[in-house]
């Protein structure tokens, strides 16, 4: 695993042998980077190392663009926009983004191409894709960024954000439940709006609740099985991190009481029908894992109340981190790591055990000065939309 209880140092090698559940841990790697009209690129040419690949240059220069056109490729969106034509070059009629990556010993290239009215085409070793779950879960990568360090302050929808990006890219059928529910949803909220004006709105919210829970009672099931996972290995690696002074607990907020996926369904359901009246005056639907949250606690305190700004960055790598350990306990291989501009948001001790707990996976690392060259396989220079390894 990513981190561990200290059976055996982790070796930077393509396998990692893991003692604990006496498997081969496999690493995902990106080969290779081709972008044409991609924000502020023009065109890029790069080919990465297996390991540490470091992305130096100054603020705007573009560092940021290269991991979001990774991301893009792994969860078909942007982590910075929901507005996919904001990633065409200015003047450009379209984007094109093309990666070459191993998984599971296998080759296999991803294509995008994004028109500047936002439409984008997909295509998965040369076969077109027409639906974003045919394109999730081929590349696994976890983001680390200074806004996901806000986790912990941020608004519940944040966390469930984060829950739901780790959960769709391992289990497919999550993510096809998730886009249903919200769509649903949706619907839903546009009719509550408007539901005193219809006469047949109670018959329509009635079909569209069994709907809700349908797909609700997955996504609840699914967010609690994850977050206890999450909460045994953020736990190991927040005691890494903290030097073991802190202790630090996550569980699943939600009003739902029952377990298992009928029982589940069928609370869901009655909740739904006794808000209904409450909803019509509010104008939207108000029960269902869309207000769910996580909870955190650090010492027995609700961190996301009391946490300094210290604890804040600490328990939200640690959640990170227990992403990447999920992912790859699943999935039998190392997510590719994205650390934008982490590290300089870190103390010296904190940014050395970040360093040790992701060694094993391929990364990519951006900042403006970097004092680990020994450690990095990989330096790309970059400077004004042009980028060039020089490592």
């Amino acid at each position: 695993m990513i981190f561990s209880s200290g059976k055996g140092k982790i070796k930077h090698d393509p396998n990692i042998w893991d003692a604990g559940s006496e498997k081969c841990i496999r690493r995902m790697k990106i080969i290779s980077l081709s972008l044409e009209n991609f924000r502020n690129y023009a065109s890029c040419e790069l080919e990465f190392a297996g390991g540490m690949n470091v992305l130096c240059g100054k603020n705007g220069a573009g560092k940021t663009n290269i991991l979001e056109s990774l991301y893009l490729m792994s969860l078909f969106t942007s982590p910075r926009t929901t507005k996919d034509k904001e990633l065409v070059k200015f003047g450009a009629e379209y984007a094109r983004v093309r990666l070459a990556i191993e998984k599971k010993f296998r080759r296999h290239t991803l294509a995008m191409q994004i028109e500047a009215n936002g439409k984008k085409k997909v295509l998965v070793d040369g076969i077109p894709v027409k639906r974003a779950a045919e394109l999730i879960g081929i590349l696994g990568v976890v983001f680390f960024s200074p806004d996901e360090m806000k986790l912990v302050k941020e608004t519940p929808a944040e966390r469930r954000r984060f829950l739901d990006v780790g959960l769709s890219q391992q289990q497919k059928t999550y993510f096809i439940a998730l886009s249903r529910y919200n769509k649903v949803l949706k619907q839903k909220n546009n009719l509550l709006k408007e539901a005193f004006k219809n006469s047949s709105a109670d018959d329509i919210l009635s079909v569209w609740d069994t709907q809700l829970a349908e797909y609700g009672s997955v996504i609840i099931e699914r967010r609690r099985r994850y977050v206890a996972e999450l909460d045994a290995l953020a736990s190991a690696a927040h005691g890494e991190i903290s030097g073991g002074r802190e202790i630090l607990r996550l569980g699943y907020e939600t009003p739902m009481s029952t377990e298992g996926r009928d029982a589940l369904r069928a609370e869901l359901f009655s909740k739904l029908e006794q808000s209904r009246e409450k909803d019509k005056q509010l104008g939207f639907c108000t029960v269902g894992p869309h207000r769910d949250d996580i909870s955190i606690e650090i010492n027995g305190l609700d961190g996301r109340k009391f946490a300094s700004q210290g604890q804040q960055r600490t328990i939200a790598l640690a959640m990170k981190l227990g992403e990447v350990g999920i992912y790859e306990k699943e999935s039998g291989e190392k997510p590719v790591l994205l650390l934008d501009d982490v590290l300089s948001e870190l103390d010296e001790d904190r940014r050395r055990t970040l360093i040790k707990l992701t060694a094993g996976a391929q990364s990519f690392i951006t900042c403006t000065e970097f004092d680990m060259a020994d450690e990095a396989e990989r330096i790309v220079k970059v400077d004004a939309g042009r980028a060039e390894a020089v490592k």
